[in-house]
């Protein structure tokens, strides 16, 4: 610390008190009865001022400068404006001895002998309170809240803002010790980092003492050995001044050690305070004396390589890595005077010892420090440096080393004033020191060696020095500012730059150094010139790409990238030495362009680890390649350097290149690559077609890649490339390009048309996909089209034509009837498919669910349609026996369901439109048919129900109560219990018999039938099966008959439609036939049976009780009518059967599909309803199957 006396002054009176203007520009003295206003920057009187009768003893600024108040003798406190005029006064009983104004408030605190005042620029009336003591000083606290009072009894009162007391600080030294100044530290930084307010006093008991808010006393009491009359901190709290009756001012630390002496007075110092943010220090005396001191501290530090130590706060020796930023802090509470450091060591001068301290660890990054030696002495030195096992002090011209106990070891005289010294490194016990001295000369000291090496002697004096890393450079800085380098063996001069105040070798390249002066960073590599950028202070060191600067008692490392030098080697090709640089800490970019030109150079060493720093696998790759290449024998550096250009970007010049070595392909290749086909075709000129046809392709690939289809396609189409364009065209719908192509092509082009036609498929067009499969040919598909696109119409056509499709036609339809809920006319399709089992479970299944259903008429439908199914493939001789027995049982099931349709709807529905004569019938047919299984669905109970009623009604009373009789043993359902048992009842009223006219009548033996035939629909006589209306189920006039055997059935027909004249028989019937049917009518009833031979084979045939059919001869056939027989004409293998109508008068019909028989009437009605068989749903004007 330095101390220079900036101006002083003196005045007649003593100087009790001081106040700086808060902006430090003005200082306002209490001297006798009057203000004084100096201008601080030349210490000239600005004004008097005054206003009080009697001595000043007090005056304060407040800290928003508008105002500052003075206290005297006098009684009175004024107040003064800025502008230096007073105005307003108020007063106490006594004399006033403080004044103080709130930091934040500006509330106004005046002390006298007996009390205290608070006045407020807010409050007209002004707080007064009493006071047990004489108040000597007040001070507040930095927030404002709190006012301290010293007292002359040694007592600190603490108030709050209203006057009232919270705390009370009594001192041991009572009345003998009064507190005579206080001060609160401004900063509000923690004392020991825990607390924000802490008070300082002073009292004549000669102690300094700190205090919390709270009253309780941090630390012990401080000795002073003199009677401190003044004491005040700092702008940011880290100094107190302090002055009294040993005629000097002196700095302490915050905590309390004593700094120095900021100058000494010829009598007692009365106050003393620092201008607000800044190092000066104003004092006032009893003599009258004012004196403005400047303060200037020193920078103490050290640095080794990435480690800097300098002192702070005058007392503490902080520590900092300049590479990881860590600081640590060592509490010396003494002044540090002198710092070194070197590896692990680290030495502190303190004014009456030198502490030695050491790391914990070998760990670079630790910052751990112990104390390992303790050299307690006092020592002079202008310059110390520390070894791993020596203290080295400079004196002048003297060197003295000591081992860290304090013996000295070694000592050297030097010619003139050393002005520079600084370790170079060695094994410990042997480090090499620099040595620059005012007469130029340079040495090399070895701690362990007496002898001094001279290494050059230049004529200007020394003011710094850097040895290079490799020890073989030495740059000087001298007294001229000038930066002079050398070559330690030879002594030569290499080169010297002006402006320069401090130099530094980079410790991780040989050639590059960086020094300061002027403002400027000045960096320079071997011989190239030097870059500069602006830096402000002083260049310490320099390691890799951080260059360590002290500015402003601050040490940093600024990052500087070593661009400029890379690019100074990259110009000369002197790529090794460039990437050297670029280690050392460069940007990305920087590194890029080192891998660039260093590849363009062919130098691939240095471009792969460059390429490599900034992970660019691309060129690394590229260097792979190339160096795998040369491995295999490849020489042709114009053919590395093309694939260099080409991978950089420079097509052009890559092309040249390619041409050059004799591989025009290559360029080819990367021009279509990048998709520059026009440079491709300008290089290719009028070459081979086929290239220009593959360029032609890749040009629309890249055209499809980038989204630019209908490019793309054009293209396709010019290269011929027929597939890639349809697939482009059929995947976005274009389906006029795909009519254009498919058209264009030739029929041979077979794979391109069938694309084609699947996405004319695909786009719901099946109109094209048929024109495309018809010019291939490919009846198949379109078979298949039709089918999928569901167009049957056109699949008929086509199967008619091509009958080998057929299955592939029909199958499918008849799977899409099925799903389509058409069943019946899938089971056709399916049967015309040729698919008879899959026909067939079609049925087994409608009729299935058609009983589940109760839709017997269906099931009757459906069992036909199977007894003919079953016909149908009984042709099949294999299959014969089992197809017949199927047919003659699905028949007997089609007859049972057809009938019991009517008797399910009479007893489900309120209303029936049969005649009960029909019902009658019906339920005595079926009663017939089931005395052995009953089929599925079909109730006995409701058939001997319905024949019960009907029955009753016709008269057949003894059937009914038959019916009854048999309903007792069976299980009734609950909604005909009541009917049953009621009919049950009522037909015990009625007569044991039946009505004859219900009686049946055999037409062959004319016998009559009992109503209820054990024997089943046969005649109980001549066992001849009963032929039924397929409506009214009466007994029909109708014999059947058989043929001779040698008989056809087309000798048969023929025979019988020999019109052979008949007796009597002329105009009695007429004969009606068309498709649909075959009608015998009567027109007259005339004639004689007597003479027919077909009757006379009735009679004389006749006998015993098995059924003896009626077989008729030739001359029978040739006797009968056409008009008087019905043939069924059964398909094969079933032969036809004969039927004769006994009387032609009554006339009959027959379906020529299912070949039931009908009274012609009830036929004609039944199609006038339904306009279709009612048995097989044949319509009326439809083929039979």
């Amino acid at each position: 610390m330095r101390v220079v006396l900036t101006w002083r002054d003196k005045v007649e009176h003593c100087i009790y008190d001081l106040a700086f203007k808060p902006d430090g520009t003005q200082l306002i003295l209490a001297a006798g009865n009057r203000l004084l206003v100096y201008d601080t920057s030349d210490g000239s009187l600005l004004q008097p001022l005054k206003g009080h009768k009697d001595t000043v003893y007090c005056v304060a600024y407040a800290k928003d400068g508008k105002r500052f108040a003075s206290g005297s003798a006098d009684k009175n406190v004024i107040i003064w404006t800025s502008k230096l005029e007073g105005i307003l006064k108020y007063t106490h009983n006594d004399s006033i001895q403080c004044v103080s104004y709130n930091p934040v408030t500006h509330q106004l605190a005046s002390g006298s002998s007996s009390d205290f005042a608070l006045w407020s620029p807010e409050q007209k009336s002004i707080s007064k309170h009493k006071s047990s003591s004489k108040i000597t000083c007040c001070s507040w606290t930095n927030d404002g809240q709190y006012l301290a009072l010293g007292m002359f009894n040694g007592i600190i009162s603490i108030r709050n803002k209203n006057g009232d007391e919270k705390v009370k600080i009594e001192r041991p030294g009572g009345s003998l010790s009064p507190v005579w100044s206080i001060c609160w530290n401004p900063s509000r930084c923690s004392y020991r980092e825990e607390h924000n307010d802490i008070l300082a006093v002073a009292d004549w008991g000669q102690k300094l003492s700190f205090y919390q808010l709270s009253g309780k006393q941090i630390g012990k009491d401080r000795s002073l050995n003199f009677n401190a009359c003044c004491i005040s901190y700092f702008t940011k709290g880290e100094y107190i001044l302090l002055g009294g009756s040993d005629k000097q001012v002196s700095l302490f630390t915050k905590d309390g050690v004593r700094l120095g002496t900021v100058g000494e007075q010829n009598s007692w110092v009365w106050t003393c305070r620092a201008k607000p943010d800044s190092n000066y220090v104003a004092v006032g005396c009893q003599d009258g004396t004012i004196s403005f001191y400047q303060l200037i501290f020193s920078t103490v530090h050290g640095l080794y390589k990435n480690r800097y130590a300098y002192r702070d706060s005058m007392t503490d020796v902080i520590v900092q890595h300049l590479i990881t930023e860590q600081k640590v802090r060592i509490k010396c509470k003494e002044l540090v005077k002198k710092i070194a450091i070197c590896k692990n060591r680290l030495a502190i001068q303190l004014p009456e010892k030198i502490l030695i301290y050491e790391l914990y660890s070998d760990d670079s990054s630790d910052m751990h420090y112990r104390v390992k030696e303790k050299m307690v002495k006092k020592f002079e030195c202008n310059l110390l440096v520390v070894c791993a096992d020596h203290i080295v002090l400079c004196q002048e011209k003297r060197l003295q080393c000591l081992s860290f106990s304090g013996v000295k070891e070694r000592e050297w005289q030097m010619e003139s004033l050393i002005r520079y010294i600084k370790v170079i490194g060695g094994p410990p016990g042997r480090e090499g020191l620099l040595v620059g001295l005012k007469n130029g000369q340079i040495l090399k000291i070895f701690v362990d060696n007496p002898f001094a090496i001279v290494l050059l002697k230049q004529a200007t004096a020394v003011r710094c020095l850097d040895m290079s890393a490799s020890r073989k450079k030495l740059a000087v800085v001298d007294e001229n500012d000038t930066c002079l380098v050398y070559d330690i063996h030879t002594k030569e001069l290499l080169f010297q730059e002006p402006n320069a105040n401090s130099v530094a070798w980079n410790t991780q390249c040989e050639d590059m150094l960086c020094f300061s002066g002027g403002g400027y960073l000045n960096i320079k590599a071997s011989t190239f010139p030097v870059h500069q950028q602006k830096l402000q202070g002083f260049v310490v060191g320099y390691n890799g790409s951080k260059i360590f600067c002290l500015h402003a008692f601050a040490m940093s490392a600024v990052e500087v990238p070593q661009s400029t030098p890379m690019y100074q080697y990259l110009d000369r090709k002197m790529f090794k030495e460039a990437y050297q640089i670029a280690c050392l800490g460069v940007t990305d970019t920087d590194w890029r362009e080192l891998a660039m030109e260093a590849l363009e150079g062919l130098e691939f060493e240095t471009a792969k680890k460059a390429f490599t720093r900034v992970q660019d696998l691309r060129y690394l790759e590229l260097i792979n390649s190339i160096e795998e290449r040369k491995k295999r024998g490849e020489t042709n550096n114009d053919l590395f350097l093309a694939d260099v250009f080409s991978y950089q970007g420079k097509f052009h010049e890559a092309a040249k290149l390619y041409k050059k070595s004799g591989h025009e392909n290559l360029a080819l290749d990367m021009y279509t690559d990048l998709r520059m086909f026009e440079y491709a075709k300008d290089f290719l000129g009028s070459g081979d077609p086929k290239e220009t046809r593959m360029l032609i392709t890749k040009q629309a690939d890249w055209a499809r890649n980038i989204n630019e289809p209908k490019n793309a396609v054009e293209m396709y189409i010019s290269a011929g490339e027929y597939v890639k364009a349809i697939e482009i065209s059929g995947d976005h719908g274009w389906v006029d390009t795909l009519i254009d192509i498919a058209r264009k092509l030739d029929r041979a082009e077979r794979e391109p048309l069938l694309m084609c036609a699947r996405y004319f498929k695909k786009l719901d067009n099946p109109g094209y996909a048929a024109e495309t499969y018809l010019k291939i040919g490919d009846l198949k598909s379109l078979v298949q089209l039709h089918v999928e696109t569901q167009h049957w119409d056109e699949a008929f056509a086509l199967g008619e034509k091509h009958p080998e499709f057929k299955e592939d036609i029909y199958m499918p339809y008849a799977q899409w009837l099925a799903e389509n809920d058409r069943f019946e006319e899938s089971q056709k399709a399916f049967h015309k498919a040729g698919r008879q089992k899959e026909a067939v479970r079609v049925l087994e299944q409608l009729t299935d669910n058609a009983v589940e259903e109760s839709r017997f008429n269906d099931a009757a439908y459906y069992y036909w349609m199977l007894s003919m199914q079953c016909l149908d493939i009984a042709q099949d001789a294999a299959q014969k026996d089992a197809m017949l027995s199927k047919f003659h049982y699905f028949q007997h099931l089609a007859e049972m369901y057809h009938g019991y349709h009517t008797i399910h709807r009479y007893t489900e529905e309120p209303f029936s439109s049969h005649r009960p004569e029909t019902l009658f019938n019906i339920s005595r047919f079926l009663l017939h048919n089931l005395s052995k299984d009953t089929p599925v669905g079909i109730s006995k109970v409701i058939t001997l129900f319905t024949l019960a009623k009907q029955s009753k009604a016709l008269g057949a009373y003894k059937l009914a109560r038959d019916a009854y009789e048999k309903l007792r043993g069976l299980r009734i359902p609950a909604r005909f219990q009541k009917s049953i048992e009621l009919g049950s009842i009522t037909i015990r009223a009625k007569p044991f018999h039946d009505n004859e006219e219900l009686v049946p009548l055999c037409y062959r033996c004319s016998t009559n039938n009992p109503l209820l035939n054990n024997l089943g629909n046969v005649c109980i006589n001549c066992r001849q099966p009963f032929v039924f209306s397929a409506s009214s189920y009466e007994v029909l006039h109708l014999v059947e008959f058989y043929l001779e055997k040698g008989i056809t059935d087309e000798e048969a027909v023929s025979l019988i439609d020999l019109e052979v004249p008949r007796h009597k028989r002329e105009n009695r019937c007429q004969e009606i036939t068309s498709n649909n049917s075959q009608t015998l009518r009567l027109d007259e009833t005339v004639g004689c049976m007597g003479d027919d031979p077909f009757t006379a084979k009735l009679s004389f045939e006749q006998g015993g009780s098995e059924f003896v059919p009626v077989v008729v001869s030739r001359s029978v056939l040739r006797s009968m009518s056409r008009r008087d027989v019905l043939i069924k004409r059964w398909p094969p293998p079933l032969r036809w059967q004969y039927f004769r109508s006994l009387l032609p008068e009554a006339s009959i019909t027959m379906c020529p599909s299912c070949f039931q028989m009908f009274h012609s009437e009830d036929y004609e009605l039944l199609v006038l309803q339904h306009t279709r068989c009612p048995y097989c749903r044949r319509p009326i004007d439809g083929p039979s199957l």
